[in-house]
């Protein structure tokens, strides 16, 4: 029970960019951006978390949790340092990388589009992302992904918007 909602949480925290050998990165600016992820699921059902699990959650990532469970969109934010290195090695704006496979649709410093399929251990996912830089202080992007897990297929949908907050990131990593 509980690895599926650690594959739910984890496959939730990929929003961004993966690596592949020849992106053009984003033309942003580097420093503290703030991230703000609104994501719907279904399929997930609400009989594979057990009650007490879900009451040993913080109240909000609980009733974030009880939300999604019934395909209601919920939204978090998140702050991230973006870097010079970040952008080279293509994982700016990138929670979580994962066991993926990705194929480039377009690169360019303005937008990145790809296809990826992910391998877990009893489950796989495959999906689109899209993320275009609206100026170099604001990108947008999307994700789908449907994950198929022990013979049950869950969709995820994201919207992302990041903005600039500055050049010191601080305690951000």
């Amino acid at each position: 029970m509980r690895p599926k909602l650690l594959l739910g949480l984890t496959v939730l925290s990929a929003l961004a960019l993966w690596a592949s050998d020849k992106i053009t990165p984003l033309n942003v600016k580097e420093g503290l951006w703030e991230m703000t992820v609104t994501h719907s699921m279904t399929g997930m059902p609400a009989a594979n978390i057990p009650p007490e699990t879900l009451a040993k959650l913080p109240p909000e990532q609980r009733a974030r949790m009880e939300a999604m469970m019934k395909g209601a969109p919920s939204t978090s934010v998140r702050k991230e340092c973006i870097t010079k290195e970040k952008l080279e090695k293509y994982s700016a704006f990138d929670a979580n990388r994962g066991n993926c496979t990705r194929t480039v649709i377009t690169s360019t410093a303005g937008k990145l589009e790809m296809k990826f399929h992910c391998e877990e251990k009893q489950s796989s996912s495959d999906g689109t992302f899209l993320v275009e830089a609206m100026g170099s202080d604001s990108v947008k992007g999307t994700m789908h992904s449907v994950t198929n897990n022990n013979g049950r297929t869950m969709n995820m949908d994201f919207t992302i918007n990041s903005k600039y907050l500055g050049p010191s990131c601080g305690d951000v990593k």
